[in-house]
């Protein structure tokens, strides 16, 4: 452990470079992936805005339970079933997946195709269930 103080005290700006490139990609990756909400605003979105809840589980974990009226659309096929979401375009757009993992990715997806009010659901369907939140079997 002292070798590690002794290198950062030896190299300054190569630690500092380091540690600024990591802040950087950090934040350019939780901005990449959308402005995240809460499970409070979500219902809050839904109430207000009529936001849609788009669920990237695949179908066995959406039939295990979704958010009440969640569109499901498995992320490995979300790039070629686009176009059922073309009528939604001016909508907001909260994708949930089981933890947060796979809606940032979905959510850059469908920014490039030119949906532009897309959020991601913090926590994901984890932290819905942790709430204590309704949720619909089919």
């Amino acid at each position: 452990m002292d070798q590690v103080f002794t290198f950062i005290g030896n190299h300054p700006y190569l630690c500092g470079a380091f540690v600024l490139l990591l802040a950087l990609f950090i934040h350019n990756e939780m901005r990449r992936g959308g402005r995240s909400v809460s499970v409070q605003q979500l219902v809050e979105l839904v109430n207000r805005e009529n936001a849609l809840v788009l669920d990237v589980r695949d179908r066995r974990e959406y039939d295990s339970g979704h958010i009440v009226n969640a569109v499901n659309i498995p992320f490995s096929a979300l790039n070629s079933r686009l176009d059922e979401l073309s009528k939604h375009k001016e909508r907001a757009i909260v994708v949930s997946c089981k933890m947060g993992q796979h809606s940032g990715t979905a959510g850059v997806l469908l920014r490039k195709h030119g949906f532009q009010n897309v959020v991601r659901l913090k926590g994901g369907l984890a932290e819905w269930r942790n709430q204590s939140l309704p949720m619909v079997k089919s």
